[in-house]
């Protein structure tokens, strides 16, 4: 069912477009994303209550040199008003459970359309490295998998064989449990690499401190998600995979995309939204706040939305020689992806800490704080009107998947939560070190 919804319907006309697309001239690439722009806010005006009340009233606002008049969205704006911000048609909406780097609960709906959208960006990109659906990928993303039985006999995997997908858990990256995964991985043979970076380096590490060695000509690309790619990240994946990695940035919400090219350039991508760089004053600068407008958010619009990442751009001038004209990212400065140490299943990587939002409510904001192997403190908080027991057990459960059932789970209500010096709030605080490195 999921796979129809993403690959059925306007999938192959948006797979079509993305590839007539992608040597449009700049210019060509500015007037493109200023069609979309006005006929996006028109559509947000229209069909959600929030936009119309605090749009509406803008001159000219759907004009995209006028777009500094519009009021930013936080997260917690999102987060609060997300009856009213979702767009009211007679168009169903699925629903989009995500965590949050921020320790924020979100939901948002969209439109399958725009689901299709999304997943035709995401695969041309792809595309342009050989990739295509079918190929066999190895996956590792932030699914439960596993049964007791599956651990018990060390098979970290679930496989969809028609679309020759194989599922790797990440719940389980535990030093003596890398060897399953990169014996299963020769066994296997994917053409493709997808998932957390976290995870891949992790056993890209075992391999090459214990001398493995992964044949040459089976990886032919490495397409890291949800997480930053440090440069130490990138080359242990790169020396032990013998494949390259082509990084992507987007969130979880509908962010518009950030692609990496074959020269290892990072391209704004103008046809799925606007990108603004902002200071302290909400003023244009060179490097600091991203504050995004995606086009294929239109169920629940995002529109001036502070995402809470930074950014440094490439001089204005910059072209690439790759051929795509969008405008370049010299730098994405990511949130830190810190991790939750579990002595029963290992590193738990940020991307499946914030997934541990997903099916509840309520909940504003956590931290979790480690400062023994054998115990987390998690700081909440909540919407009282929304939270209940029943969350709280959904939470905890979450968890549970994750660090397993040895480790001791401590819940502090409080008020509120620090933020730290640089402004940044973090979501995790690792303070243990013997197992940091």
């Amino acid at each position: 069912m999921a796979y129809k919804k993403r690959y059925g319907g306007l999938y192959r006309g948006f797979r079509d477009e993305k590839k007539s697309n992608r040597n449009m001239s700049y210019e060509e690439l500015k007037s493109y994303q200023r069609q979309r722009y006005a006929k996006f806010i028109q559509f947000a005006i229209k069909n959600s209550a929030y936009y119309n009340k605090t749009l509406a009233h803008i001159k000219d606002v759907a004009d995209i040199d006028n777009i500094s008049k519009l009021p930013i969205t936080a997260k917690e704006d999102l987060r609060k008003n997300i009856d009213s911000i979702v767009a009211k048609t007679s168009e169903n909406l699925q629903v989009s459970k995500t965590g949050g780097t921020t320790g924020k609960s979100l939901e948002v709906k969209s439109f399958v359309r725009n689901v299709q959208e999304r997943f035709a960006f995401l695969d041309d990109f792809r595309s342009r490295y050989g990739y295509k659906l079918g190929e066999k990928t190895a996956w590792f993303s932030g699914k439960n998998l596993l049964t007791p039985t599956d651990v018990k006999k060390s098979r970290f995997w679930k496989t969809d064989v028609f679309y020759k997908v194989r599922y790797y858990s990440t719940f389980h990256i535990k030093e003596e449990y890398l060897k399953s995964y990169i014996d299963n991985l020769i066994k296997y043979k994917p053409k493709y690499l997808v998932g957390f970076p976290s995870t891949m380096n992790e056993i890209a590490k075992y391999g090459l401190q214990n001398g493995i060695s992964f044949p040459n000509n089976i990886v032919n690309a490495i397409f890291p998600t949800a997480e930053t790619t440090t440069e130490e990240v990138r080359s242990n994946l790169q020396t032990f995979f013998k494949a390259n990695v082509y990084d992507q940035y987007a969130s979880s919400e509908g962010a518009p995309f950030i692609f990496e090219c074959k020269e290892g350039n990072l391209h704004m991508e103008l046809q799925s939204g606007v990108f603004e760089v902002l200071d302290e004053n909400d003023l244009p600068t060179q490097s600091g706040r991203l504050i995004v407008t995606s086009f294929t958010t239109e169920g629940t619009p995002l529109i001036r939305y502070d995402i809470g990442d930074s950014v440094t751009l490439e001089n204005i001038n910059a072209v690439c020689s790759c051929g795509n004209n969008n405008p370049l990212v010299k730098e994405i400065q990511g949130r830190i992806d810190d991790y939750i140490y579990s002595e029963e299943n290992g590193k738990i990587n940020l991307g499946n800490i914030s997934n541990t939002l997903k099916d509840t409510e309520g909940i504003v904001k956590f931290q979790v704080i480690q400062d023994s192997v054998s115990l987390i403190q998690i700081l909440i908080i909540v919407d009282e009107n929304v939270y209940n027991a029943r969350i709280e057990k959904k939470f905890i459960q979450n968890w549970r998947d994750r660090v397993g059932y040895k480790m001791q789970i401590d819940i502090e209500y409080v008020s509120y939560l620090n933020n730290e010096k640089s402004g940044k709030f973090r979501m995790v605080k690792n303070n243990i070190t013997n197992k940091n490195s």
